[in-house]
């Protein structure tokens, strides 16, 4: 990454227009794990009961590229950018694109289990962060277990 052309985190969420099946998410992750490949981005992806949230990483220029391409596929609805910070490192440097699918709170569950991303439209910043962190290292621990 050049100054010209800074690393850069960008977090969004979206809905998407009908529920996808564990084919249709399938098909999603390769075709988007190539292209990420082929542009050196990097990130994760998280989708429950018709939600995205998704975190890319990479030069400014192919991230914003990339999000337009988002913002115009006809899967996605109410996209909106909830956080674009610049980036020394990556977090997912060895993920084209990480994914997890979230399965909705069972009887029981440990509270704070994130059952929603309902809390992350709401615009408060400080909060929004907060949940991406929180997100991305139960991301990553659950991957390591893996």
């Amino acid at each position: 990454m050049t100054a010209i052309d800074p690393l850069v985190s960008l977090v969004y969420c979206s809905s998407a227009t009908h529920p996808f099946s564990e084919q249709e998410l399938a098909e999603l992750l390769a075709v988007s794990r190539a292209r990420n490949s082929a542009h050196d981005i990097t990130g994760m992806l998280l989708y429950r009961g018709g939600e995205f949230v998704q975190i890319l990483e990479g030069a400014r220029s192919d991230v914003e590229a990339l999000m337009e391409k988002i913002g115009r596929d006809p899967r996605h609805r109410d996209v909106r950018v909830l956080l674009e910070e610049p980036l020394h490192e990556r977090r997912f440097e060895e993920w084209t694109m990480g994914y997890q699918s979230l399965v909705a709170a069972e009887q029981g569950m440990k509270s704070g289990y994130r059952d929603s991303f309902d809390d992350l439209r709401m615009g408060d910043h400080d909060m929004i962060g907060r949940a991406i962190m929180e997100l991305t290292l139960w991301f990553r621990v659950r991957e390591s277990a893996v």
